[in-house]
């Protein structure tokens, strides 16, 4: 079931926007997400959060700029996620503009896991790195830094995620720790995303340098070339788009629609048969992102790094080649098994699911539990786990939410209730991992159900879709889907979902899962499309729908991107 619910448009703070010269669609739709003034949506640069704001940044700033200055060898240890990508390809590029001896180093996921493991420390000790600089990860790797620390390596933690506890004594004994989520923080953007983390720390960095006369004889880099980097790591972690973060988007849009992005972008762009001159937050989402993190979950994404930080156009239009056959293959291993999984689903009897749901079978892949537990949770409107087989017995579980239930916060009360289920488990409110025995599935599965039945409040188990009411029929057109569409939206900032009653003219389906309409409202006439429908309407349908544009031989045409119909 589907609750539809309107957002509330406060008209007194929408006619304001309009009268301070905003579009009055746009207006609107602003005022429906809390903002109050113009100048709240100003993205320039100046309007970021300083550096300075962010605890212990001007720390690492001293700590790397020391190492720069006496040649030490850094090493940046990242994820095999697109943020963990983009994060270790601003420190790369940031750090031999400046003139470091930098390399990096990414775990093998099927091997090594995520993190800094002391697996992953010794495997790095063979660079014999000064200092070790984790991105995106590290605030949890207590034994890693401890292991680092018995071999005389210096450990500076780039990361956002949430530390093992809210106490110092739970943070592992690093030489510097950058997160706005550790204790005493007061950076106001919680959710920036690693990328932004690590492009902040750089950010100090230059300062630090730049305090030191470093620039007398050489010129000062433009770390505002990063910002395609950062702003596609921070779509793709799906973090909340609060206003620094849409900062941060906007103004790495801003970069690839004026033709200045990295080659690595541009060549993923050219293999998503995308322009970047139209890129759009939708764009790096579902187009680019996709792409780059099908080599962390198939292959190796040492080759997304690659990608990002190369200046050969040739090698970058192979590598994103290469990573769009990767994707493809990718699509097609989680089509199998969300099959598997819907079949898992029907034997465990679903006409009433558990508040959460956990699933395993020993045929799936590793690199895809992930995408495959946040399809199953779109469909069920449930938090769920999917597991697949590691190594040595034990099974890997990738974790998606839905709003109301904080993922990390439960397995840490399933960790309380049985302290010898879990190996390890970590991550975000929506999204997370977890480690067990695999004779451990059955134990794991009841408790988790348990403990989100305790944690949901029932009304968060409806699936609720919030839209933002009728689109006046004089805004279904081409202008308005641009004007849509140049703006910034995302996590915490939705797009917006308008919700309309339409005569259905003609329907159709496509390839036997797309619905594709001709509806009317009035005079107006415009086509819609609906991906993996589950109801054909009659002659009259209330749909929920995003403008979008549709290109087609060269021609664009504003259409209709239905989410729901009734």
């Amino acid at each position: 079931m589907t609750e539809l619910t309107a957002r509330k448009i406060p008209p007194r703070i929408a006619w304001q926007l309009e009268q301070q010269g905003l579009h009055p669609l746009l207006a609107r739709l602003y005022a429906a997400r809390g903002v109050t003034d113009k100048a709240e949506l100003d993205y320039e640069l100046k309007s970021l959060i300083p550096p300075a704001a962010l605890t212990n940044a001007a720390a690492a700033a001293t700590l790397l700029a020391d190492a720069i200055e006496a040649d030490a060898r850094l090493l940046i240890i990242g994820d095999y996620d697109c943020d963990g990508a983009t994060a270790t390809a601003v420190g790369m590029r940031a750090l031999t503009a400046l003139g470091a001896q930098v390399d990096f180093l990414l775990p093998d996921r099927f091997k090594l896991g995520y993190g800094l493991s002391p697996e992953i420390v010794d495997l790095a000790a063979q660079q014999s790195p000064d200092l070790i600089i984790t991105v995106d990860n590290g605030i949890a790797s207590l034994e890693g830094v401890a292991r680092a620390n018995q071999l005389g390596i210096a450990t500076l933690i780039t990361d956002h995620h949430l530390p093992a506890g809210s106490t110092p004594e739970s943070l592992p004994a690093a030489d510097c720790i950058v997160n706005p989520n550790q204790p005493g923080c007061a950076f106001p953007s919680k959710c920036i995303a690693g990328v932004g983390v690590m492009f902040y720390v750089m950010l100090a960095l230059r300062a630090e340098l730049r305090e030191r006369g470093f620039f007398a004889s050489q010129p000062e880099p433009n770390f505002a070339d990063l910002l395609d980097l950062v702003a596609l790591g921070t779509v793709a972690d799906v973090v909340k788009l609060d206003r620094n973060n849409r900062i941060l988007v906007s103004q790495g849009l801003k970069r690839m629609r004026s033709g200045r992005l990295q080659t690595g972008i541009a060549a993923l762009f050219k293999a998503a048969s995308r322009d970047p001159k139209k890129a759009s937050a939708f764009d790096l989402g579902f187009l680019i992102a996709p792409r780059l993190n099908a080599a962390g979950r198939l292959a190796d994404m040492r080759l997304g790094v690659e990608c990002l930080i190369t200046d050969n156009p040739a090698r970058a239009l192979q590598i994103a080649q290469e990573l769009d056959s990767l994707n493809r293959a990718r699509r097609e291993i989680e089509s199998g098994m969300q099959e598997q999984a819907l079949l898992l689903l029907d034997a465990l009897s679903t006409a009433d699911p558990a508040a959460g749901i956990a699933l395993f079978d020993a045929s799936w892949h590793e690199g895809v539990v992930g995408i495959l537990a946040s399809r199953i949770k779109e469909k069920l409107h449930r938090p769920v786990f999917a597991f697949a087989l590691g190594e040595g017995g034990i099974i890997k579980g990738s974790g998606r939410s839905i709003p109301g239930l904080h993922l990390r916060d439960a397995l840490d009360l399933v960790a309380k209730r049985a302290p010898d289920l879990l190996i390890r488990f970590g991550g975000h409110a929506m999204a997370a991992g977890v480690t067990l025995q695999s004779e451990n599935f059955e134990r794991f599965r009841t408790l988790f159900a348990t403990v989100a039945g305790e944690l949901i409040a029932p009304a968060d188990l409806t699936r609720t879709l919030e839209t933002d009411g009728p689109l006046e029929g004089g805004y279904i057109s081409l202008a308005t889907a641009r004007l849509l569409e140049n703006e910034v939206w995302g996590q915490g900032f939705p797009a917006p979902l308008f919700l309309d009653e339409f005569e259905v003219e003609q329907q159709r389906v496509l390839k036997e899962k797309h619905l594709k309409l001709k509806l009317r409202k009035g005079n107006t006439r415009i086509e819609a499309i609906q991906f993996n429908f589950s109801t054909q309407p009659g002659n009259t349908t209330r749909a929920a729908f995003r403008l979008a544009i549709n290109e087609y031989m060269g021609v664009e045409s504003p259409q209709l991107m239905v989410e729901y119909l009734e």
